[in-house]
């Protein structure tokens, strides 16, 4: 029987399962991601997920093992402009960051905020070091790579294939987040 995790905005309106494994466990330094995490951080009772170098804790998973229970109405999206190829969601009734979804992908990386202490998977690496401030301090616990890694996208392809080569559409997300 495949494992199934509950996972939640703060306040509980939005509920979501995630089947199996994810498909890796990061955190994020690139520009965007600690651009966009500054902003939301800046909502009223929005959660603390942000590192002390702005880094963004996700864990993706594929698409067809996400399920949305209950809550879809308050999600809104942000996108740091309007052609922005990623969008990062955030439940609008307590200001939880839920996912961000890159244009045609096969997968969300979901905020590591929606676990509950001691739940969360461990992480496995960093990325996008290369977009901290020169004197940034990261510890050595797992690999901090300048970019993204050939394992990282290795484990990208290999999550389409077993979904063959689907890229499902998430409609239920409407309206714009203004920050």
């Amino acid at each position: 029987m495949t494992r199934t995790t509950q996972l939640g905005c703060v306040c509980g309106q939005v509920n979501l399962e995630v089947e199996g494994a994810p498909i890796v466990s990061a955190e994020c330094y690139c520009n965007s991601c600690r651009a966009a995490g500054a902003r939301i951080q800046t909502l009223p009772a929005a959660p603390p997920f942000l590192d002390t170098n702005g880094g963004t804790r996700f864990v993706l998973y594929r698409k067809d093992r996400v399920r949305f229970l209950e809550g879809t109405d308050d999600l809104k999206e942000l996108r740091l402009t309007p052609e922005a190829k990623t969008r990062r969601v955030v439940a609008t009734c307590c200001n939880t960051p839920v996912f961000l979804e890159f244009s045609n992908g096969h997968w969300l990386s979901l905020y590591g905020c929606l676990w509950s202490v001691g739940t969360l998977p461990p992480l496995e690496l960093r990325t996008m070091t290369s977009d901290l401030p020169a004197g940034s301090v990261l510890p050595d616990d797992v690999p901090n790579g300048k970019r993204q890694s050939v394992s990282f996208f290795v484990k990208l392809l290999g999550a389409w294939i077993a979904m063959g080569f689907r890229s499902p559409k998430l409609a239920f997300v409407k309206g714009e987040l203004r920050v």
